[in-house]
């Protein structure tokens, strides 16, 4: 048995000379016509919008960045926010020992939060967060010390614990971004 004879059988070969007959495209050429019209329209808005959507140039630009500096999107700002914040450290004064802590915990709230941590206080944030955190425990002392400066005007505070509680920030910190 051919594969002629199985065509014919199955009637195949009438059904293919009856979708290519003349007469029958004669007919659908203005289905054809719209169709295409549609699909060309669709076809350029699609291209419209990616073109002037900030949501693709965004994440173009995100995923050139990261292919370029080798670092995730993002890493340089936390980056130069941490270097501001070891500048308020050398410069030793009260005042800006605790800037540094409030900015420290700022820093680790923002990232904690573009990395989609959610919860009502930071301590939840902190929580949902886990391991990547680090020591919990530390982080939630060093914020309890931010706190302190930020409620109590009186609170004093000594370079050391300063620069103890700038390290929690940044090695937590430092996890998160790794992560």
């Amino acid at each position: 048995m051919s594969w002629e004879t199985i065509y014919n059988f199955l009637g195949i070969t009438e059904f293919i000379y009856f979708i290519s007959s003349p007469e029958l495209q004669e007919q659908l050429l203005l289905v054809k016509l719209i169709f295409i019209t549609f699909a060309m329209f669709f076809l350029g808005a699609v291209i419209y919008f990616m073109v002037n959507s900030t949501w693709v140039q965004y994440h173009f630009l995100e995923d050139v960045t990261e292919f370029f500096s080798w670092q995730p999107y993002g890493i340089r700002e936390f980056t130069r926010r941490l270097q501001k914040i070891r500048k308020r450290m050398e410069i030793g004064t009260e005042t800006e020992l605790k800037l540094a802590i409030i900015e420290a915990d700022d820093l680790l709230a923002q990232l904690l939060d573009d990395r989609g941590y959610e919860g009502k206080t930071f301590e939840d944030v902190v929580r949902q967060a886990g391991g990547v955190v680090g020591n919990q425990r530390d982080v939630f002392e060093a914020h309890s010390v931010r706190n302190s400066i930020v409620y109590d005007p009186n609170f004093a505070l000594d370079e050391a614990k300063a620069k103890e509680i700038i390290n929690i920030y940044e090695n937590a910190i430092k996890s998160i971004a790794a992560s």
